[in-house]
């Protein structure tokens, strides 16, 4: 239930990632206008950059979810890369046995790492992760730990928590949005803690489901593909689904190309970030994001996980 998150909730979370062992980054905050990228319209963006966070911004909710879970357990979970390294992090430290199943359209590169932590690696068509994920749950007993539809792993997410201490009361926020896990802890942890005019906007590819979610006003279920394959996800959580349609103003569609260029263009002014994590900026630069003249605005880069075969594949 949507009740169950609370900024009491949100904050104890947040102390519980702060001290974790996984050694979770304040990550930096920096102004737009410190930097080269382009823009075209008039106003104060400050961008987030977790895309620096250690392993991946999932980081933060796999800190709040294993703190929460006995050590040495036996966990599967789903992922094309960002949750599936940190998990397979948290795993190494923990003592516990892990498996992650990753859709093929993956990079083999994010496989290989995910393997260098001890976890194993299952890779299968998108449509059949979670028929993947159950076969482990009820042939080798293995605890599923979702990757964005779970209560403490959206708690653990809470970075807007740290972003308001930096950009207190920003008329804009924009983060990227697959499953939903970070844009619902985002939204919820700006809203709850008073910034009630500020609109936050969720970004995901073309042909993804929190969109088609929002039209059907219910979580659904589609045969996703994306070169940001961490932003399509079979399916919208229903936690996150509830809450950012409680919080989010809006789901805003970008295309692989403008990824692409996005991607190319934050590589140039010196940034890595994957596909995945880049959507947010795609929207900012493409003008898909209304009314920002004059406004302050913040803009999250969620994940620096892409290795150089990827990046071959874009244009300089």
């Amino acid at each position: 239930s949507t009740d169950a998150v609370t900024l009491e909730l949100l904050r104890e979370a947040r102390e519980t990632v702060r001290n974790s062992p996984l050694g979770v980054l304040n990550t930096p905050m920096i102004p737009w206008c410190q930097t080269t990228l382009p823009l075209s319209v008039s106003c104060n963006v400050h961008i987030k950059l977790e895309n620096m966070q250690k392993t991946s911004f999932k980081i933060r909710g796999v800190a709040n979810q294993f703190s929460r879970r006995p050590s040495g357990g036996h966990f599967v979970t789903m992922s094309a890369g960002n949750y599936g390294k940190s998990f397979a992090y948290a795993s190494k430290h923990y003592g516990s046995k892990g498996k992650v199943v990753m859709p093929e359209t993956a990079p083999e590169s994010r496989a290989t790492l995910i393997q260098t932590f001890g976890v194993e690696v299952e890779r299968v068509p998108g449509s059949s992760l979670m028929s993947a994920v159950n076969r482990c749950v009820q042939e080798d007993n293995m605890t599923f730990l979702h990757s964005y539809d779970d209560l403490d792993l959206i708690a653990g997410h809470a970075l807007g928590l740290e972003l308001l201490e930096a950009v207190p009361d920003p008329d804009v926020v924009v983060v990227c949005c697959g499953g939903g896990g970070l844009l619902a802890g985002v939204a919820a942890a700006v809203k709850l803690s008073g910034c009630d005019t500020t609109r936050i906007y969720g970004v995901e590819p073309e042909g993804c489901t929190m969109y088609q979610s929002f039209i059907e006003k219910k979580p659904v279920w589609m045969d996703t593909h994306s070169i940001a394959s961490g932003l399509a996800p079979p399916s919208a959580g229903r936690l996150p689904f509830e809450l950012c349609r409680l919080y989010v103003e809006q789901i805003v569609l970008v295309s692989d190309d403008e990824i692409r260029a996005a991607v190319s263009a934050l590589y140039r002014a010196g940034l890595v970030v994957e596909p995945s994590g880049s959507a947010a900026f795609a929207a900012l630069v493409s003008d898909k994001i209304p009314d920002l003249e004059g406004k302050t605005a913040v803009c999250v880069l969620s994940g620096g996980n892409v290795g150089k075969d990827e990046l071959a594949n874009f244009p300089d």
